[in-house]
């Protein structure tokens, strides 16, 4: 693993091609626990902080650098845990704070650092907060979320007397009524999830301190969830309604707010500005475009050091939304890449990533989990950590876990898929067999089965009856069988994560697309002084010549058909031309330039 010690916070610059004073996240990978999947020390079937240290051996075996851990504060757990009741206490399910300080000192003593989810757009409506905001309007932290009276000439309550049109990304309104102050909260998601008002100075001081809190107990930074929504209109004007819509997108209204760039720069001031010790800070930004990620993450704006988007992994998205997919077009998936790797190539820093907590298994979903599973998945990251900007490793990502068999509404888990089901069935009398046959394919809960670490039962997560079903393809899928065997996903993803460790042509080289129009082909080099890589990907399920592919696809052809090969996912053999790719394959050829 990388064990250079890291810079400061935003330090670098990102038009230099020199490596010496790169920040030290930029040749790092990260890896993201959801800790109530993770492992189960204690047999109650959740997933705790004693079994992700029983298991940080198998993270630093990969030889990842930064562990970003989804939350673990205390919540009634409406989201699992990203509704939060007490931002200073671990939910008992996870453990205590002494667990927590074990863990810190257990990542730090491997050489890796933690990031902590920050969840500071809205809390649990169990939070003492928002139990003093409630409890009356003249409550002096009435303020501290958006409270709004019912719509003129409306009978509160009732459907159309929300204060806005928009609607919630949990289904239904974005608008609570509570009864006992006759007026609405705001809540984006679930409705346990009231926004916090950031328009109020003594909110952002309460999150700075509790940041600060967190950093001295000895957290490295931040992924801060849907950052770029705190700031919002504070007029709060209705949105444009789609046709057959009930509710409107109010996102043009709160997705980029007028105050966004003056409290992330507050923030880095108040929190990060002056403290002794290296430190990251990660923005997660559904909808942020490529111009807006570039201010985000300029370290001479001081606000960002990456953000965390959302375009690549929207293109499979149906004229529906989400849950009417459609087959990927490696086209689309291609120019998308392309256009965020040359939008930040003088300027700023994007994540990289297939999975997280919130997407359904890559391998199922852009991959082919069937013939191809171990081929498709090694290629998918092969294209995903050859690019520029710091690549992310999702729990099971590194074994090929695949999505979920699902058998019915009542195996999933999520509250997301849970409302979707229940608007699309039981109010718009949709098909229950159509809705389930989206919400399996791109349902959160694909992401969110218990981590298979072994061929025993429950996939050696617990020893008990775990929250949400284990993948039944654990006995073949799982760590135990992948460790240390040669031609494995796991030791492919450890090759992977070396290069980047070891090439700065991959952290820094410059990028450029090839072959953009192909329907299957992903082709592009990355430059650095006198060494450039090829990186050939085949996204589909039969071989490729791309030496004789018509028109110029590719420069200098001939040069690349005897190069070095630096990896390829499929085993080595002699005298092979480079060029010819089977199903599924990835290769990396390297060349010395004059």
């Amino acid at each position: 693993m990388n064990n250079s010690k890291p810079g400061q916070l935003g330090t670098g610059s990102d038009s230099d091609d020199s490596t010496d004073d790169m920040p030290w996240w930029q040749s790092s990978v990260v890896y993201q626990i959801y800790p109530r999947s993770f492992a189960d020390s204690n047999g109650d079937g959740i997933g705790d902080l004693r079994g992700i240290i029983a298991h940080l051996d198998h993270l630093e075996r990969l030889g990842v650098d930064i562990i970003w851990l989804s939350p673990i504060y205390a919540s009634p757990h409406d989201d699992n845990g990203y509704d939060i009741s007490d931002y200073r206490a671990i939910d008992p399910v996870f453990g205590t704070l002494a667990d927590f300080d074990v863990l810190v000192a257990e990542i730090h003593r491997r050489g890796m650092t933690l990031l902590m989810d920050l969840v500071v757009n809205h809390t649990s409506d169990e939070h003492p907060w928002f139990v003093e905001s409630a409890s009356s309007r003249d409550n002096p932290k009435r303020d501290w979320y958006w409270w709004r009276p019912t719509r003129h000439g409306a009978t509160a309550g009732e459907p159309g007397a929300e204060p806005t049109n928009w609607g919630s990304f949990f289904s239904g309104s974005a608008w609570e009524f509570d009864k006992d102050s006759g007026e609405y909260y705001l809540h984006l998601f679930s409705r346990k999830q009231p926004d916090l008002n950031w328009e109020n100075p003594e909110v952002r001081d309460a999150v700075y301190e509790m940041m600060r809190w967190w950093l001295d107990r000895g957290v490295d930074g931040f992924r801060m969830d849907v950052i770029n929504l705190i700031s919002k209109d504070s007029t709060l004007p209705d949105g444009v309604c789609a046709p057959g819509q009930r509710y409107a997108d109010g996102f043009p209204h709160y997705g980029y707010g007028p105050r966004i760039h003056e409290f992330l720069h507050e923030m880095h001031e108040c929190v990060f500005a002056g403290r002794v010790g290296q430190f990251l800070t990660v923005g997660e930004m559904p909808g942020v475009t490529v111009g807006q990620a570039r201010l985000f993450t300029d370290p001479a704006r001081r606000e960002l050091d990456m953000v965390f988007q959302f375009e690549h992994v929207g293109l499979d998205h149906g004229p529906s939304g989400k849950w009417d997919p459609r087959p990927l077009d490696v086209r689309e998936l291609k120019a998308s890449f392309a256009r965020w790797q040359d939008g930040l190539a003088e300027v700023g820093w994007n994540s990289l990533y297939w999975n997280n907590h919130d997407q359904p298994r890559a391998v199922s979903r852009f991959g082919d989990d069937g013939p191809y599973w171990a081929e498709s998945a090694t290629m998918l990251a092969t294209v995903l950590h050859l690019q520029r900007g710091t690549p992310y490793v999702y729990q099971g990502e590194e074994l090929g876990m695949t999505n979920v068999p699902f058998r019915g509404i009542s195996d999933f888990r999520d509250i997301e898929s849970l409302n979707y089901f229940a608007e699309a069935v039981d109010q718009l009398g949709e098909e229950p067999e159509k809705v389930l046959r989206g919400i399996r394919h791109i349902s959160r809960d694909n992401a969110r089965t218990p981590v298979q670490w072994s061929d025993e039962p429950q996939a050696g997560f617990t020893a008990g009856s775990p929250w949400i079903g284990v993948n039944p393809n654990y006995p073949t899928i799982n760590a135990r069988s992948q460790h240390g065997r040669a031609g494995s996903i796991f030791e492919y993803y450890r090759a992977l994560i070396a290069l980047r460790h070891t090439e700065p042509v991959i952290a820094r080289g410059a990028f450029e697309m090839l072959c953009p129009e192909h329907p299957v082909l992903v082709a592009f080099t990355r430059t650095l002084d006198d060494r450039e890589l090829l990186v050939l990907a085949n996204f589909g399920d039969a071989s490729l010549e791309v030496g004789k592919l018509p028109g110029p696809i590719l420069p200098n052809a001939d040069v690349w058909r005897t190069a070095l090969t630096v990896i390829d996912n499929y085993p080595a053999k002699e005298g092979v031309d480079n060029l010819i790719l089977s199903p599924w394959q990835a290769r990396v050829l390297t060349r010395q330039l004059n």
